[in-house]
């Protein structure tokens, strides 16, 4: 019988992932949107600065930012309790400890966002050009912003990974809607990972040249698909990919499997497949 604290942690994360699901579908949208017209793609600050503007975009803002805030929750407590059991060798304590790093990521996003519904927040591309550059100024800042960037491209490389051999399926559970939906969670896996592997590639030339101008966000990831040749069918593709990472983290929200707290006895996606086979 799972308690009241595991089923606590279990709807923390809901929220969690349910928050940045709504986020990618904006990014997402938006992004799609601009292939097809003169607007520029946003990046995930500027995205919900338009939120915002919009019909009960304040009352929305907040519920992203305690969802987020959620999110840290979940994952700093993953990590540290270890409800996944990722164990303790050397892999294990990796994974942990990418799990609270996340959180503690996702933590000061949930911050921006409630500062945004505030009105106090600055514009996201600007600010995180000044947030790079301060790192910069450090003793030894350019090797902070290259490892930054390292970490980053590994991350992508992760999502992709995960994406492209169907590592996800290993902690969803098995449902009949996520079995016709799965090429969109692989592809929006894949995109995802992609796109912030080109921001890492951005920060890299920032920490290579020591010019904070050089970085760039996902907004701008973007843009620099836009500008390629066959740009706008890339950035169409790209908007998306990030609607369907939206939709794999709704999925996540509901189906995700822990297994500290479920047991082993939870059928995945990947045990139903070889079921079938």
């Amino acid at each position: 019988m799972i308690s009241a604290s595991h089923e606590a942690l279990k709807w923390t994360m809901r929220a969690g992932y349910a928050a940045r699901g709504v986020i990618y579908v904006l990014v997402g949208g938006l992004a799609f949107w601009a292939a097809f017209s003169p607007s520029q793609p946003e990046g995930t600050k500027d995205a919900l600065t338009q939120l915002r503007a919009a019909p009960l975009g304040i009352a929305m803002l907040w519920c992203i930012a305690i969802g987020l805030l959620a999110y840290m929750i979940w994952r700093i407590v993953a990590g540290v309790v270890d409800v996944e059991e990722h164990g303790r060798g050397a892999k294990g304590v990796c994974a942990r400890l990418g799990q609270i790093i996340t959180g503690g990521i996702h933590g000061g996003i949930g911050l921006s966002v409630m500062a945004l519904a505030i009105g106090s927040a600055g514009g996201g591309e600007n600010s995180q050009i000044a947030w790079t550059q301060a790192v910069l100024d450090l003793p030894g800042g350019q090797g902070i912003v290259a490892t930054g960037a390292l970490v980053l491209a590994g991350a992508g490389l992760y999502y992709v990974k995960k994406g492209a051999l169907s590592e996800y399926q290993d902690h969803l559970a098995s449902a009949p809607l996520l079995s016709r939906i799965d090429p969109l969670l692989k592809y929006g896996l894949i995109i995802y990972g992609g796109l912030l592997v080109l921001v890492a590639v951005s920060f890299g030339f920032a920490a290579w040249h020591g010019e904070a101008s050089q970085s760039g966000g996902l907004g701008q990831a973007l843009q620099s698909l836009r500008d390629l040749a066959f740009g706008r069918m890339l950035l169409g593709f790209a908007g998306l990919g990030l609607i369907a990472f939206a939709l794999y983290n709704l999925a996540e929200a509901i189906w995700r499997i822990v297994p500290a707290i479920d047991g082993p006895g939870v059928e995945t996606m990947r045990r139903a497949a070889q079921r079938l086979t």
